[in-house]
């Protein structure tokens, strides 16, 4: 069934790969300028709430990307300078499951949190939140205000995937597994948040709204600054749909490569995050219309 299938570390803490990503991130933006110092491993440690050895395997990671120097006695790591052969406002796509996590948890290190999301179930969104949401249940991140604005498709719709290929099943128990993902994602990401209110007095607006159409991409937008983008690669397989071996059309969304466009780093950025984002409000204003998560 459509599944957004991601690998938990079951440590409820980031990665080294995951800190790397952040921390990629502030060198590409100038966050962290070329030739500046990097903060302390200690610093790092405490921001993040992990121990030492995931900071230095993160920073490992970096050098290896050739983006900060090494550490020697006396001599802390540094940003290297950009140089006009490096681009440091692009970078490699990565898959889903990789990529979205760090992306979120930087954007809820903003005061006031904005996401928008239009995908086909909200799995891959959930997985990705479950870090700041422990952050702040704990105190470590305190966001004044979170928004968060979900486009999923439609209960109603003919899906053109996930669907049964012709002949090989009924359509109907297919539609059925998949809608039972979209409304569950759905009302634990709605819950979450506002278990947030109720127990931390977080200013939490949480909007899930229905499309008249099978998205081909899913799209996330973070706080007005930036957009990640991915294709929705549509496969055939066979699953077991009422007990029935069924072939159908689907797609694996967490295997999706995952492009991440930033405002700021370049003419070609600042238009696709403003044109997404435009393109975003304008479904929400016009086609998308209030959401049922029932059974």
């Amino acid at each position: 069934m459509t599944s957004e299938h991601h690998a938990v570390n079951g440590t409820g803490k980031p990665s080294p790969t995951e800190v790397a990503g952040i921390l990629r991130d502030r060198i590409r933006t100038g966050a962290l300028r070329g030739g500046s110092r990097m903060p302390t491993q200690n610093t790092l440690a405490d921001e993040f709430g992990v121990e030492r050895r995931t900071i230095r395997q993160a920073l490992e990671l970096l050098r290896d990307d050739g983006l900060i120097t090494a550490a020697v006695k006396g001599a802390p790591a540094r940003v290297v300078p950009s140089s006009p052969g490096r681009d440091t406002s692009v970078e490699e796509p990565q898959l889903t499951d990789a990529g979205l996590g760090p992306r979120i948890l930087e954007a809820f290190r903003s005061p006031d949190v904005l996401v928008d999301a239009v995908c086909l179930t909200s799995e891959s969104l959930n997985l990705a939140l479950a870090e700041p949401l422990r952050l702040i249940r704990t105190g470590r991140l305190s966001p004044r205000s979170v928004k968060i604005r979900i486009l999923l498709p439609s209960r109603d719709l003919a899906m053109a995937f996930p669907r049964a290929v012709e002949e090989s099943g009924d359509d109907r128990g297919v539609h059925q597994r998949w809608l039972s993902l979209r409304n569950s994602h759905g009302k634990v990401l709605v819950s979450s948040f506002e278990a947030l209110r109720t127990l931390h007095g977080l200013d939490v607006e949480v909007t899930l709204k229905a499309l008249p159409f099978t998205p081909t991409f899913k799209v996330y937008l973070l706080n007005g600054t930036a957009a990640l983008f991915a294709y929705y690669n549509v496969e055939e397989r066979e699953e077991s749909i009422d007990g029935t071996l069924t072939t159908i059309y689907d797609t694996l969304g967490g295997n999706s490569k995952l492009f991440r466009f930033v405002r700021g780093t370049g003419a070609r950025d600042d238009a696709y995050v403003t044109e997404s984002q435009e393109w975003f409000d304008s479904l929400w204003g016009t086609l998308a219309k209030d959401i049922t998560l029932g059974s």
